[in-house]
């Protein structure tokens, strides 16, 4: 049987450039051991975030459930700061469950380190977050960034200086001067960036200059240290003191810190030709993470190619670039955003590229909405690396009276609402439709997405009144299909609130608005209604006629999140009659799909299924850690245990509580809560899935790529020299580097080689 594994976090891997900070590092240890709250205070550029993420790799392993990193960076709505610590935490807003009481919930018992980075910008929502999670989870400690301390009642506060600098009046040594923090950062940038820098006793001097005129400032440092790719340490030094020159004279003496960042990032700016200028200060529109094809379609309007100007602006340290699900993605510093913000504003481009951005997602996501049922997963995806954008979007809708488009957009993000966010969907809805506004159509769809999300929320008075002003709506734009679906989730939302005759009623008028619609989003829906009336009847042979229909069409057309809800239900309806035979197959197609979708609600369902069948098979070891992750997965989307399960339930664990002792089950089941959601469902399904335990036992989950990568890893190799032996980006490595040493637990390469070597044996 598996044994535990811890959740060991998200952190990224240490930044390459990350170099000294031992002191912060050791006090940042030494405060931990009786602070619930340290807070990294210091300006923009000094390395605040670098530092937490080494801080908190080295201490993640005194965590039993690790490390976890939140960045607020790209959030810009103080209510969604919660929702940021849900996706960071790998928790799911998917029921009526509010953020903050699904969070308090999941972390009240939990060993876990939260590493809340940026939080400047939005210092009340954090503030507040912070005091809610110390006081509810006793076992959570929590490094929070900032510019400024959070004032939260025991806070620690720990000021993070600019890198140290080279001695001001003595030549070092060049041995001494390799270990300077400030040096060590600009001599592995400048290598980075011109593949040909060394370190040497003829450029020393200006080395160490041009550190100690950037004050150590490490941003500062790294757009001086890539300009070495077309200048040489010479040049960069001269410009550099002209720039600076220009502003103390007078006798002004040494510029404030924040002042000299600035003029660091204005010689930078200069430097970058007009096109490049041009769209690095459009680039601050997105919120989060965005694309080259997002580029395209909102910034680059009037310039010539814009893969070489991003692609120059990464060169420079401008932009930083990313991968996500295969995706080149890109983003800004914070510091930067700042920066091209004033800007922007100072070439009065502000409100047209703000136009553009909202006409641009506006121009993608209408169209996609109701197809993107039918292709779930990879819309999904887009969603994931777009939200922050997305949301940024409804917001400037509200905030300038565009409350039409606004309409259109969150109503086109539905299934992401359903699958993703089900609270924050409804709360976007609330804020829209209460202003009316909008074409008749839209209005329409939004009401009837508000009472879908009602019924997942178990809210059957809520649902209701929404339902019933969709189908009105639907009726007066003679659009039976819409009208169907209003008419049956309308009679759902009816039966969860028990009133069954009316139940009755509604689903008959969709029976007979559907006849002879050609939508197969409507024959699902009336499907769906009818199994679950059929199954409150117990008429379980229409339940399997209707859900097998169901499930055709879904398979037909590609809906996995219908496809998934009625397997489930055949397979159900074979489980109560004791075909066990017949119901697991089709258990084992749900849960494939599930995982396709990462529904994570019928994810725990199904874990307790499997847990039966195993039970069922005398296999108690492996039940009991079934039913520990499925209360796991169940708590982290906020969920309740499925009512008809619960009798089969109870049922297979005192099964297995008579095979293993009432002691052993408990312990067996510490041991499923304590499984990764992704090692439990490939128990569930009978794949191989033992895993490295925290004492170093065991074989990974590593794919087949990164276990090539790991190999080369243990062979010495650098991340560029794995990228050329595989043939893919030095960037794809290191992305594989960072998911070994988070599957397996490690904090470094040496690790891996070790890991590997046993491994072999």
């Amino acid at each position: 049987m598996a044994r535990p594994t811890r959740r060991k976090g998200n952190l990224p891997a240490e930044a390459t450039s990350f170099v000294g900070r031992r002191r912060e590092i050791a006090e940042l240890r030494k405060k931990l051991t009786t602070a619930r709250l340290v807070s990294l205070v210091g300006p923009g550029g000094v390395g605040k975030t670098r530092l937490a993420i080494r801080g908190a790799t080295d201490l993640a392993r005194g965590f039993a459930a690790g490390a976890w990193m939140v960045e607020l960076a790209e959030v810009r709505d103080p209510d969604l700061v919660p929702n940021a610590l849900l996706a960071a935490l790998d928790l799911r807003d998917q029921t009526a469950t509010e953020p903050l009481d699904l969070l308090l919930s999941y972390l009240q018992d939990k060993q876990l380190l939260l590493v809340i980075d940026n939080c400047e910008h939005l210092l009340g929502a954090a503030s507040k977050l912070v005091s809610e999670v110390i006081t509810a989870a006793p076992g959570v400690r929590v490094v929070a960034t900032s510019r400024e301390p959070l004032s939260v009642p025991g806070e620690h506060l720990l000021p993070v200086p600019p890198l140290k600098l080279p001695a001001a009046h003595a030549a070092e040594p060049l041995n001494q001067l390799r270990q300077n923090e400030a040096v060590m950062l600009f001599t592995e940038r400048a290598g980075a960036a011109s593949g040909t820098f060394e370190l040497s006793a003829s450029n020393q001097a200006a080395v160490a200059d041009v550190c100690r005129r950037l004050d150590g400032l490490p941003l500062a440092i790294e757009l001086a240290a890539v300009r070495t790719r077309v200048l040489s340490i010479e040049q960069i030094l001269a410009r550099l003191t002209d720039r600076f020159a220009l502003l103390t004279v007078g006798g002004r003496g040494a510029l404030p810190r924040h002042q000299t960042l600035q003029t660091t990032i204005d010689w930078s700016y200069d430097l970058l030709s007009a096109e490049e200028q041009t769209l690095f200060r459009r680039l601050c529109v997105f919120a989060g993470r965005f694309t080259l094809e997002d580029v395209d379609g909102v910034s680059a309007e009037g310039l010539p190619n814009p893969l070489d100007l991003l692609s120059s602006l990464v060169d420079k340290s401008l932009v930083i670039k990313e991968e996500v699900h295969g995706v080149a993605c890109f983003r800004l510093h914070e510091t930067m955003r700042e920066y091209a913000i004033l800007k922007l504003r100072d070439a009065a481009e502000e409100e047209a590229l703000g136009e553009r951005c909202i006409d641009y997602y506006w121009s993608r996501c209408l169209p996609a909405g109701a197809a993107a049922r039918y292709r779930l997963v990879e819309w999904l995806e887009w969603m994931e690396l777009e939200i922050d954008n997305l949301r940024a979007v409804m917001r400037h809708c509200i905030s300038r009276g565009d409350y039409a488009r606004g309409v259109d957009l969150v109503t086109s993000l539905g299934w992401f609402w359903i699958t993703r966010g089900t609270t924050e969907g409804a709360r976007w809805l609330d804020e829209l439709l209460a202003h009316g506004q909008g074409n008749r159509l839209s209005l329409a769809w939004a009401t009837f997405l508000r009472g879908f999300l009602a019924v997942l929320q178990a809210d059957p008075l809520t649902a209701g009144p929404w339902l019933d002003r969709a189908a009105e709506a639907a009726r007066e734009l003679r659009d039976n299909s819409m009208l169907t679906q209003a008419l049956t989730m309308g009679s759902v939302a009816a039966t969860f609130g028990g009133d069954r005759v009316a139940a009755a009623v509604l689903f008959k008028e969709a029976e007979a608005a559907a006849a002879g619609v050609d939508d197969p989003a409507a024959r699902s829906s009336v499907l769906q209604a009818k199994v679950l009336n059929a199954m409150f009847d117990g008429e379980l042979e229409v339940v399997r006629t209707a859900a097998s229909e169901g499930v055709r069409i879904s398979r037909e057309t590609g809906d996995l999140y219908v496809l998934d809800v009625m397997l489930m239900e055949l397979a159900f309806s074979f489980m109560i009659e004791g075909q066990l035979d017949i119901a697991k197959p089709l258990y084992v197609e749900a849960l494939r799909a599930a995982q396709r979708i990462d529904d994570r609600i019928l994810q725990s369902y199904l874990l307790v299924a499997f847990g039966y069948f195993a039970a069922g098979s005398r296999q108690a070891t492996l039940a009991a850690q079934l039913f520990g992750a499925a209360e796991s997965v169940r708590i982290g989307a906020g969920a309740n245990i499925m009512l008809p399960m619960a009798p089969f339930l109870a049922q297979a664990e005192e099964s297995a509580i008579a095979v293993l002792g009432r002691a052993k089950f408990e312990a067996e089941y510490t041991t499923g809560k304590r499984l990764s959601r992704e090692l439990a469902l490939r128990l569930a399904l009978g794949e191989p899935a033992e895993v490295l335990t925290a004492d170093g036992e065991g074989a990974g989950l590593l794919g087949k790529r990164e276990a090539d990568v790991a190999k080369l890893v243990a062979e010495g190799l650098s991340n560029k020299q794995i990228g050329a032996r595989l043939f893919i980006s030095e960037r794809t490595v290191d992305s594989h580097v960072r998911s070994i040493l988070n599957k397996l637990g490690f904090n470094s390469r040496a690790q891996i080689a070790s890991w590997v070597a046993s491994s072999d044996r």
